[in-house]
């Protein structure tokens, strides 16, 4: 990890959960901004060997994307590490869902994530930056159907980032560029994830997390840290994580 040391790392939704806990791993080896300065407080407070630095922006709007990277690029050079963590899901099926929700779930856990890729290689092209690296958080969902119809639009999404990242490895080949892509897959993670899903309903969200056992979001966070320390010659395509006891 030594390598990265005073390189620029973009973590997308680092309010809460796995992104929370990426964003304090990469400080000591959003929208919801207060949270994120709460946290950079506290790895301040720590000593950590980084800065975490907040910023604001609706990944829904192109435009906020857009400003992001030109500020990260006019107060730190540019982006050396692209995480594209944040993504959404609500409860809605085939059959009786909404199209709203879909459009909010595709711009958020694609087509943003599409924006960051694109903006984040271009970041680094201009400053001949060949050794960086973009993560797509992606979900075990986006390996398998799971017959759950609540998540199955959801699980759409996920399929499109499988693929995406596959084929970001193709073209970066083609650019004969050393920037490298990596998909991270956890299955069921210890967050609000499922109380968000529900709308706070905490009997559903319960139910979720009694049925299936679930790993730490500081063990995606670890995961993260794995496939940035592997030498520069080496490319970690996909990483699948879920509880040893989960069958899924």
């Amino acid at each position: 990890m030594q390598r990265w040391k005073d390189r620029v790392a973009l973590v997308t939704g680092a309010s809460v959960g796995i992104g929370a806990a990426i964003a304090a791993e990469l400080v000591r080896c959003a929208r919801d901004v207060d949270k994120i300065q709460k946290l950079a407080a506290e790895c301040q407070s720590s000593a950590f060997a980084g800065v975490l630095v907040p910023f604001r922006c609706d990944l829904t709007n192109e435009e906020e994307i857009l400003s992001m990277f030109a500020a990260i690029k006019a107060e730190h050079k540019g982006v050396d590490v692209c995480i594209n963590n944040a993504g959404l899901a609500h409860p809605q099926s085939l059959l009786s869902g909404k199209t709203s929700s879909w459009k909010n779930m595709m711009d958020v856990n694609v087509l943003a994530l599409s924006i960051c890729t694109h903006e984040a290689y271009q970041s680094m092209k201009e400053r001949n930056v060949d050794d960086g690296h973009i993560i797509h958080v992606n979900s075990l969902c986006g390996h398998r159907l799971i017959k759950f119809a609540d998540l199955q639009f959801y699980t759409a999404t996920k399929y499109a980032v499988t693929a995406l990242t596959e084929a970001l490895k193709q073209e970066l080949r083609g650019e004969k560029s050393h920037i490298r892509a990596t998909c991270i897959s956890p299955g069921l993670v210890e967050t609000k994830f499922f109380s968000r899903f529900y709308c706070n309903d905490a009997q559903k969200s319960a139910a979720v997390h009694t049925n299936c056992k679930a790993v730490e979001a500081v063990d995606v966070a670890n995961a993260v840290i794995y496939v940035l320390g592997a030498p520069p010659h080496v490319q970690i395509g996909d990483v699948l994580i879920q509880h040893v006891e989960e069958t899924l």
